[in-house]
């Protein structure tokens, strides 16, 4: 069978059963036996199915993934980061948008101890969202810098789907989630900016609020010292451990669950109850995340014994296209892919072709990592099926149409395509603090 038609029976088949309906998972294992029996052979190639299965989710590559959710999981379940959300609303105070920019602060602080977005989004929607409408703001400008910052949680360590993407394109994980400081927290600049700037010439989007009076300084200082800086400290702890060389990815990723866990306790925030909430939490988070690798590595063996890889890359080789041009070309296929699958499913579809690309033409990886996950953010954010849309439509007033959320993403989306291109013109941003730590 020649590569063309190879192409269209795995990638046709697998359309068409998820448009049935089928869970990601399932609709690549039901490809993949499809494919094994064809193009390995018989009884053989369902044996190699089954041995690569195994090996693909029992990967130590992959342990990293259970405890940054559990991070995550810990510090919303046990309310630890309501108070975190209460000592910022005393930090800030005098600037335009000003709950729209405490929700940008808190985000960037969760994206650095949570490796959930939609955790993240779904809190702040249900803590600032309703108290923001209530206080006369607009609603785009209420529900945007919630949406938006959701997403920065992807780039910022820790993160579960950048160690995911680590793994299944064979890029380093310390080097891949360092390098996604450095963006995230300029997005978050960015957004700040915008926020500020739009509610300073039109205050009608977020009308001046009656504050008490100012508490003293200690009384205001207090609760970030207590609660915010330890936070940020286990931050500091995991990446210091991978950069130094303390620890690889799983056993720091170990150390800053076993740091969050420590920290609940020590607020007296953490109950049985609340831990086990986090635990089934975690293990549904991950269990989905790890049978869908499983039908990963399958999918990728299958695609190169057809010969869909060796064909489509010759091809694209062959017109001896520029290396921009390329990925200027993989950066259009995942924001189109990110407008109507999974940010997982993105990964597992493209991933096979594009890594051979990346080597060939001597394309950092860690570079070109950056902008894969930037494109997987867009995905959350971006109409139809942005996950965060869904998400925030699932803790907004009944009031509040799809139609408004979208427009309330749209400035986020245009501030990280800015990020992702100005990242593609100069690369440094993405690679220069993982090239000065070493990773």
């Amino acid at each position: 069978m020649a590569w063309g038609e190879a192409s269209i029976l795995l990638f046709g088949g697998l359309v068409v059963l998820m448009v049935l309906g089928l869970p990601v998972a399932f609709a690549f294992l039901t490809i993949n036996i499809i494919g094994a029996s064809i193009f390995i052979g018989g009884d053989s190639g369902l044996i190699q199915v089954n041995r690569n299965a195994v090996q693909s989710v029992t990967a130590f590559a992959l342990t990293p993934i259970p405890f940054f959710v559990l991070m995550g999981e810990v510090l919303f379940q046990s309310g630890v980061a309501m108070k975190a959300i209460d000592a910022f609303a005393l930090l800030i105070r005098r600037v335009p948008g000003r709950l729209s920019v405490i929700a940008i602060v808190a985000g960037t602080v969760f994206s650095a101890i949570s490796g959930s977005t939609i955790a993240t989004t779904a809190l702040l929607g249900t803590l600032l969202l309703p108290t923001m409408l209530a206080r006369g703001y607009e609603p785009k400008m209420a529900m945007g810098p919630i949406i938006g910052i959701g997403g920065v949680d992807m780039l910022i360590p820790p993160s579960a789907l950048t160690v995911l993407l680590g793994s299944l394109a064979g890029i380093s994980i310390s080097g891949l989630l360092i390098g996604g400081i450095v963006p995230g927290l300029i997005m978050s600049a960015m957004f700040l900016a915008y926020i500020i700037l739009r509610c300073y010439f039109n205050p009608a989007l977020a009308p001046v609020e009656k504050l008490e009076e100012a508490p003293s300084f200690w009384e205001r200082w207090r609760p970030f010292i207590i609660y915010v800086l330890p936070l940020l400290s286990i931050f500091g702890v995991v990446v210091r451990a991978m950069t130094a060389g303390w620890a690889a990815p799983t056993e720091a990723a170990a150390l800053g669950a076993a740091c969050t866990i420590v920290a609940a306790i020590l607020y007296r925030s953490l109950t049985w109850q609340n831990l086990m909430k986090a635990l089934l939490g975690t293990v549904a988070v991950s269990g989905v995340i790890l049978f869908i690798i499983l039908g990963a590595t399958v999918f990728s063996q299958v695609l190169s014994f057809s010969g869909v890889v060796n064909g489509i890359n010759g091809l694209i080789t062959g017109h001896d296209l520029s290396t921009l041009t390329v990925l200027l070309g993989m950066i259009a296929i995942l924001i189109f892919l990110g407008c109507f699958v999974d940010q997982v499913s993105m990964m597992l579809i493209t991933l096979p072709f594009f890594m051979p690309l990346v080597t060939r033409l001597n394309i950092d990886p860690v570079w070109f990592g950056v902008m894969f996950l930037i494109c997987m953010q867009l995905g959350l954010l971006h109409p139809p099926f942005g996950l965060l849309l869904f998400t925030m439509r699932g803790v907004a007033p009944r009031h509040i149409t799809m139609n408004q959320i979208y427009l309330a993403a749209l400035p986020y989306v245009v501030i990280a395509l800015a990020v992702l291109f100005g990242i593609l013109l100069f690369p440094p941003i993405a690679t220069w603090l993982p090239q000065l730590l070493g990773t």
